[in-house]
């Protein structure tokens, strides 16, 4: 894996950079109302030729931001500024449709804050917050549905290893324009096509030299449709035509735009004329910096299983991430997860490695992780837990990796502002995790009902909950439950200082 401070230490490119497919703000179409929830921003809702709508949604925890695109000034860009934390993160998606109106794609775009803008002056981190928010916090099928992603790729993400922690099989790397094609970058360009990704190249607005040397390492070229003069337009798509690229028309602005985009003989198109970006939010999920340096360390000093394990259980913000990563279409195993074990050999160390990288780059200022209370009570509710089963069945190692993660999702909708059911279904767990969560059903769910009553300090309304149940919860007398609290809050405390 490469150094990972190269991958983000880009030099600032244009401030407020324009979107991919966007036009020159003043031509942009009528926004449509606020009561439209799937349509995207800016969308047409009339006889325009593209008008696309969003895939609907019914988790509250991702939802387009109600804030409408604004001339306001800008959010704070990747890295700079100080002050408050935001409580959501922002995405935004333009898409990308064919000449009959039918969604191909989106592109996928940062976003500061509910103000439906750019403001870049980092492209290599603006896409890392776009990878985590899209895998980790809103989750690939969410913002994507069956689509193919467009991500912006600068040179410095184009070498890093945690490119690949985008399933080729969703996500088309867009080479940004102002990336020169030298003999490295056009050899790294020939892997990742071998590795099964498409390469687009963005704002191609004429022939050069360059360009002509790289298209047989592209499959899709953007053409730049308010940087190309129009006189020239019909032989640049001649030309790149006649090498069998795909073909995109961005910053379509008009109606005249589509037509004669669309007679030239482009296949795909995306501007203000079909729809503005797209601004989805997701409430904040914060990792800890120092479980992330952490975990770094472990892979590199190639750690087993067991040990990476031990480390991830005391980190449920980073558990719950790996959890929407193990879960993208690339590396899901294809059967619910049971324990956190196999949520670490369905990813694989390297899968892990590169996650946790990308989070530590695209991490903000957030509340430290000693002192997040929620962080605290997850952490402390699934040890209590997963030390209370092994006292119950101390045969039985699976129900004690059950009952750990079963106390880590208890509190997962609190930690991603959604409810238990929409969080839950998203995560791929194991029914008896999932009815424990959602419903205290089964001895899971029973285990989880003591817990919470121990941890807000009713010890007679765990032993009752114990009694009742019976049979193995009869061993859950008051002087052990006293101490499975005391060892469950010892046992975060010391990981919290270190």
């Amino acid at each position: 894996m490469s150094d990972s401070s190269s991958a983000f230490a880009a030099p600032a490119s244009e401030a407020a950079r324009d979107d991919a497919g966007r036009g020159t703000p003043g031509s942009a179409p009528s926004m449509p109302s606020a009561s439209q929830p799937g349509l995207a921003p800016g969308s047409s809702t009339g006889s325009q030729p593209g008008a696309a709508s969003a895939p609907q949604t019914s988790d509250p925890s991702l939802e387009p931001s109600p804030v409408p695109p604004s001339r306001e000034p800008a959010q704070a860009a990747p890295g700079a500024g100080s002050g408050a934390v935001q409580p959501f993160v922002y995405l935004g998606r333009q898409p990308i449709l064919d000449r009959n109106g039918a969604l191909n794609a989106y592109e996928l775009l940062f976003r500061g804050g509910a103000q439906n803008r750019a403001d870049v002056d980092d492209d290599a981190l603006a896409t890392a917050q776009v990878m985590t928010r899209t895998i980790g916090q809103l989750g690939v099928p969410a913002v994507l549905g069956r689509h193919y992603g467009y991500v912006n790729i600068s040179r410095e993400l184009l070498f890093d290893d945690i490119v690949h922690l985008l399933p080729p099989g969703r996500f088309v790397l867009e080479v940004l324009e102002h990336v020169r094609f030298d003999a490295a970058v056009l050899e790294r360009l020939a892997q990742l096509r071998r590795a099964g990704y498409r390469i687009a190249f963005d704002d191609v607005c004429e022939i050069t030299e360059s360009l002509l040397r790289a298209l047989p390492y592209a499959d899709i070229i953007k053409v730049d449709l308010l940087q190309t003069e129009r006189a020239a337009l019909p032989g640049l798509v001649a030309s790149l035509a006649a090498h069998g690229k795909t073909l995109i028309a961005e910053k379509v602005e008009t109606g005249e735009d589509f037509e004669l985009a669309s007679s030239l003989g482009f296949e795909l198109f995306q501007g203000y004329f079909f729809a503005r970006p797209q601004v989805l939010r997701a409430p904040r999920v914060r990792s800890s910096r120092l479980a992330l340096v952490r975990l770094l360390a472990l892979v590199a000093n190639d750690v087993g299983t067991a040990e990476l394990e031990r480390e991830l259980r005391s980190h449920p913000g980073v558990v719950v991430q790996l959890l929407r990563l193990v879960n993208s279409s690339a590396y899901s195993p294809g059967r619910p997860i049971s324990s956190l074990r196999e949520a670490v050999l369905a990813a694989g160390t390297r899968q892990i490695a590169r996650w946790a990288q990308l989070l530590l780059y695209a991490s903000g200022r957030d509340l430290p992780w000693g002192s997040d209370p929620l962080v605290q009570l997850a952490g402390t509710r699934s040890h209590f837990m997963e030390l209370a089963a092994r006292s119950l069945s101390p045969q039985d190692p699976d129900f004690a990796d059950a009952a750990f993660m079963t106390g880590i999702f208890s509190l997962v909708h609190v930690l991603v502002g959604s409810t238990p059911e929409h969080t839950l279904d998203r995560l791929g767990l194991a029914r008896e995790i999932v009815e424990a969560v959602d419903g205290h059903r089964g001895e899971l769910g029973t285990l989880l009902r003591i817990a919470t009553a121990a941890e807000r300090g009713d010890h007679d309304g765990a032993q009752r909950l114990a009694r009742e149940a019976g049979g193995m919860f009869n061993a859950l007398t008051p002087p052990l439950l006293g101490e499975l609290n005391l060892w469950a809050g010892a046992w975060f405390t010391a990981y919290a200082e270190g």
